[in-house]
């Protein structure tokens, strides 16, 4: 069995990823801040919650995220975790950075730390684009932010 973890798991998107890879047979594992008290209304919502094991971790803390990896010792991680409202990012744009950017950062140093090979995927946005005059964007396409968020998930 496949065993993953998902940092943002009480987001609507992590709440239907946890429900696409249970279906899948996966064991899947989530993290919040604060597992004891996290509502998790998407995952209850999708009739899930039991079937996750829910962790607490902040992405901002090197050593919050080592020990959830040691604990979990996923073969698939999904980091969909950050501030993620453009509109916020201007009022807050240290934290959104933080969020996004440190956060990911800890992530990737702590799997080459703990020497582990799992799959990784890290959530973007097409906000890195800014505005592409209604045109598709591709491959090719240049960075052009346009907000804080939008700059560190450029980052």
């Amino acid at each position: 069995m496949t065993r993953a973890l998902i940092f943002g798991i009480s987001g609507q998107d992590g709440s239907y990823l946890a429900r696409l890879l249970l279906q899948k047979g996966y064991e899947v594992h989530g993290t919040s801040r604060d597992a004891e008290v996290a509502g998790c209304e998407g995952l209850k919502r999708l009739g899930v919650r039991g079937q996750v094991r829910l962790h607490s971790a902040n992405l901002n803390d090197f050593r919050s995220v080592i020990q959830v990896l040691r604990a979990v010792d996923p073969r698939e991680i999904y980091n969909l975790s950050a501030q993620s409202s453009v509109g916020l990012s201007f009022e807050q744009p240290i934290e959104t950075a933080n969020s996004i950017i440190n956060a990911t950062l800890n992530v990737l140093e702590a799997i080459r730390f703990l020497g582990s090979a799992p799959r990784y995927y890290n959530a973007s946005s097409s906000e890195v684009f800014g505005d592409t005059g209604h045109q598709p964007a591709t491959e090719d396409t240049p960075f052009r932010p346009r907000s804080p968020y939008a700059v560190s998930k450029a980052s």
